[in-house]
């Protein structure tokens, strides 16, 4: 039985998240940038890319971008948004990355982190990270805020694009925030797929840091740089870097 993020990021996906756009990615990509203080020409791998707008948004602030994701799908979407062909796309693993780098700095944006059951395997991806990174390199992790997220939980919503009705019931399950999603068409049978998220917070961060080679250096609640608050910030972004001892 396939995982559920080999399911979930595949056409119907690029239907339900339809509505993210790259001018939003942008924004948020330019004042994340600014806190990795980096200069032009930088090599920046964008872990989990997905259609590639963070990529794009980074390139275009001056950076030599590597784009890495598991979906054939939305890597497909992600070469059509990057005309000019600036940009290195790779199918990968997280867990496994298929790069030696070394990079100025990695970015695993949009929540893309917390998928795996086995605590082991996430932690594995922030050593993945610590070993293509250089000496101290760069990175930061834009993560949901597991207290505000359990807070302010929307348990169901629907809404429709053309004749596709498209159902959503989230809960939190054992550590994991769940959506469950499906879509419904006319005289076609529903299609169903699961997100899942671990409910990771900052201190749980700092523990599956240790002997990953990074240290968390700074918290954010937002993209405007408000410090975090475990209560009621929107997000936890964290930024640090590879230890050069490391």
């Amino acid at each position: 039985m396939a995982a559920w993020y080999e399911e979930s990021f595949g056409e119907d996906y690029l239907l339900v998240y339809k509505h993210r756009d790259l001018h939003g990615a942008q924004a948020e990509v330019k004042r994340m940038a600014n806190w990795l203080r980096l200069p032009a020409g930088s090599r920046i791998l964008d872990l989990c890319c997905g259609m590639g707008r963070h990529s794009v948004a980074l390139a275009d602030e001056g950076y030599r971008v590597t784009g890495l994701d598991l979906s054939k799908v939305l890597l497909t979407e992600a070469h059509k948004l990057d005309n000019s062909g600036r940009i290195t796309w790779v199918e990968g693993d997280m867990r496994s990355l298929p790069l030696d780098g070394p990079f100025d700095a990695v970015v695993n944006l949009f929540t893309s982190f917390g998928y795996f059951e086995e605590e082991q395997e996430n932690t594995r991806v922030l050593a993945e990270m610590g070993r293509v990174l250089a000496p101290g390199g760069k990175f930061i992790i834009d993560f949901l805020n597991a207290s505000y997220v359990e807070k302010n939980l929307v348990p169901h919503s629907q809404r429709r694009d053309g004749n596709v009705l498209i159902d959503e019931k989230r809960a939190v399950e054992d550590g994991f925030v769940r959506k469950r999603i499906t879509l419904s068409e006319p005289g076609q049978p529903d299609r169903k797929y699961l997100e899942q998220v671990r409910l990771f917070g900052l201190e749980d961060f700092r523990r599956l840091a240790q002997g990953t080679g990074l240290a968390i250096e700074a918290a954010y609640g937002h993209y405007d740089g408000t410090p975090y608050d475990p209560e009621t910030s929107l997000r936890l972004i964290m930024t640090g870097s590879k230890r050069k001892e490391a």
